[in-house]
């Protein structure tokens, strides 16, 4: 495919990083330079250009732009109505992108992790659901949602990663102040948690770790006796 990317931030740029040895010609906009010039470097297919000369070049576009300041710079482009783009952007709907770039049409929202550069990712997609699988489905897990709703739901709810990170990083701080070897603590929790749950479903991994008087269980009651998931559950309503 002839691929542009307008506003190459770290999403973008990573999303670009997972897509570039599969032989499409990409064009990345000169907007957040380092990672143009990054992706330039490390691949002969990807070339930077001015906004324009992006749209130009293109027939599927990534938005990868702060939805506060889409509506600007994709009010001075001229795109075409034979174009596909693919919205990165969290603060605007489907369909407040699709009326920013009319007469192209933003045919699907995505919102990817910067672990989609090496593969093995979630992606929750809105919209078209054949394309984004058709550029990223062969290395990452695609997750069709119905409607502007479920995405929202989606998003507000991915917010989990943050705190999950932050006991694991808290949890290997703790354990480094005990053993030999630090970094190894923390590569032993990360492996842990993302095994477990990569296998096995929530709550029967709950249970199966609900041994009576074990250390899972003992730890668990402890912080929902603190009031940890009436906190989680407050904080995921705020952001709804």
């Amino acid at each position: 495919m002839r691929i542009g990317v307008i506003g190459c931030g770290t999403i973008a740029s990573a999303a670009v990083h997972g897509i570039a040895g599969d032989g499409h010609q990409i064009t990345v906009s000169e907007r957040s330079a380092s990672h143009a010039n990054a992706l330039a470097e490390a691949y002969e297919n990807v070339s930077i250009a001015a906004n324009q000369d992006v749209v130009d070049a293109s027939d599927v576009i990534f938005l990868g732009l702060m939805a506060e300041v889409a509506p600007d710079v994709l009010r001075a482009l001229r795109f075409r109505d034979d174009q596909r783009l693919i919205t990165f952007m969290a603060a605007a709907t489907l369909e407040e992108a699709d009326a920013m770039v009319r007469p192209a049409r933003a045919v699907a929202i995505m919102m990817p992790f910067p672990g989609i550069s090496k593969g093995g990712t979630p992606i929750m997609t809105q919209g078209e659901f054949a394309l984004v699988r058709e550029i990223f489905g062969s290395r990452n897990s695609i997750f069709p949602l119905k409607d502007t709703n479920e995405m929202t739901a989606y998003l507000c709810a991915q917010a989990v990663l943050s705190p999950v990170a932050r006991m694991v990083n808290d949890a290997a701080e703790w354990l480094g102040k005990r053993v030999s070897d630090e970094a190894q603590g923390e590569a032993f929790l990360r492996a842990l948690v993302a095994s477990n749950l990569l296998e096995t479903g929530s709550a029967a991994l709950i249970e199966a770790l609900n041994t009576p008087g074990g250390y899972n269980q003992r730890l668990r009651m402890h912080m929902e006796a603190s009031g940890f998931g009436e906190a989680l559950r407050r904080g995921l309503n705020e952001l709804e």
